[in-house]
C-alpha cells in the first residue's frame, strides 16, 4: 500500500492526485461507462458561465502533429442549469467534482461563482482566466497581472470556498501572473492552459478555424508546459496542478517531481478514455518499485 492522497489549498484533500481536465471529460457521466471515475482525485466540469453560450461556429477541431486545436468557444447552458440540472446528476459521485468557471466581465465570473458556492457538494471551482477561444473575458484577463489580480478579487469576494485559478501560457513572464493571484487569494493555480495556435487548409488557402486561431493541446505542448510548472512552483507558495500534453504515467510523474502538486489529463482522454485510470495505476507502481510510501515526497523533488 502506498499513500496517494494530496491537498489542493486550503482543505481541499483528493484521494489521489490525477484529475481531468475542464472540457475534456464532460461532467464525467459521459465517461462512467469506460471507466469507476470515482477512483479519479478530481474531476474538473466543462467551464461555466453565467449565461448560456452556443459557442464559436463550426469547424472549431483541427488535428495537428502530436496535438489537436480547439476553438469550442465555452459552449454551456449556463450556470442556473448547472445548479437545477446538472449539479443532482454528479452531487454524489465518489470524486472531487470542481467546476471551470469563465465570464465576460469581472461581474460575470464573481455572480457565477457565488452561484457554485451554495452547492454543499461542490468544494472547489477552477477559475479560468486563460481561455483563447473567446472574445471577451478569458485570456484577456488571463495575460496581464492587473487583469488576473482584479478577476481573483472579485471572485474571491463572492467565493469561500477552494479557489484554484487557472493560468494562461500566452505571456512574457507565467510567474509574475501566478504571484498575482496569489497575493489576491488564490488557493492554488492551474497551469497551463493551450497556447494560441492556427491550422490553415492550403488547397483551400483558409484558415481551418472558423476562428481562425485556437487553442493548441496536446503531447506537442508538453515541454513547454513542464519547464512552466518547474519555474512557477519556485516562485509561489500555494499548491500547483499541472498539465499539459500527459498521456502517461511518466509524464504525470515528471510534472509532480517539477513541482506540482497534482496533474490534469485532458487532450488524450480523447485518444483513450481510461487513460487517467491507467496514469493513476502507473504512478502507484513506480511508487512501489521506488520504496516510496507517499507520493508527497514526489512533490518538487526534482535534483538540478
Amino acid at each position: 500500500m502506498v499513500l496517494t492522497e494530496v491537498q489542493i489549498g486550503r482543505g481541499l484533500k483528493i484521494k489521489n492526485p490525477v484529475m481531468t481536465a475542464s472540457g475534456t471529460y464532460g461532467y464525467g457521466t459521459e465517461y462512467s461507462d469506460f471507466i469507476d471515475i470515482d477512483r479519479l482525485g478530481g474531476i474538473v466540469v466543462k467551464g461555466t458561465t453565467l449565461h448560456h453560450r452556443e459557442g464559436n461556429p463550426y469547424p472549431r477541431m483541427a488535428e495537428t502533429p502530436a496535438g489537436m486545436l480547439n476553438a469550442v468557444g465555452l459552449q454551456n447552458k449556463g450556470v442556473r442549469y448547472f445548479v437545477d440540472h446538472i449539479y443532482p446528476t454528479i452531487r454524489d459521485y465518489g470524486t472531487e467534482m470542481i467546476v471551470n468557471v469563465s465570464g465576460s466581465t469581472l461581474e460575470d465570473y464573481a455572480e457565477t461563482a457565488a452561484a457554485i458556492n451554495t452547492l454543499e457538494k461542490i468544494h472547489a471551482i477552477e477559475l479560468n482566466i486563460s481561455c483563447p477561444n473567446v472574445k471577451q473575458g478569458g485570456m484577456a484577463y488571463g495575460v496581464t497581472c492587473e487583469g488576473a489580480a482584479s478577476v481573483v478579487k472579485a471572485v474571491r469576494q463572492a467565493y469561500d470556498k477552494t479557489l484554484i485559478v487557472k493560468l494562461s501560457p500566452n505571456v512574457t513572464d507565467i510567474t509574475e501572473i501566478a504571484r498575482a493571484v496569489e497575493a489576491e487569494g488564490a488557493d492554488a493555480i492551474s497551469m497551463v492552459n493551450t497556447f494560441l495556435g492556427m491550422a490553415i487548409d492550403a488547397e483551400k488557402r483558409r484558415p481551418i478555424l472558423s476562428t481562425i486561431t485556437g487553442g493548441l493541446s496536446g503531447p506537442c505542448i508538453k515541454p513547454i508546459a513542464l519547464r512552466m510548472v518547474w519555474q512557477t512552483a519556485r516562485a509561489v507558495q500555494v499548491p500547483i496542478i499541472g498539465m499539459g500534453g500527459i498521456a502517461t504515467a511518466a509524464d504525470a510523474i515528471e510534472f509532480l517531481l517539477a513541482g506540482a502538486t497534482a496533474v490534469q489529463v485532458g487532450c488524450y482522454n480523447f485518444v483513450d478514455p481510461s487513460a487517467p485510470i491507467k496514469i493513476l495505476e502507473g504512478i502507484e507502481d513506480y511508487l512501489v518499485r521506488h520504496k516510496i510510501n507517499d507520493v508527497n515526497e514526489l512533490i518538487g523533488s526534482l535534483q538540478t
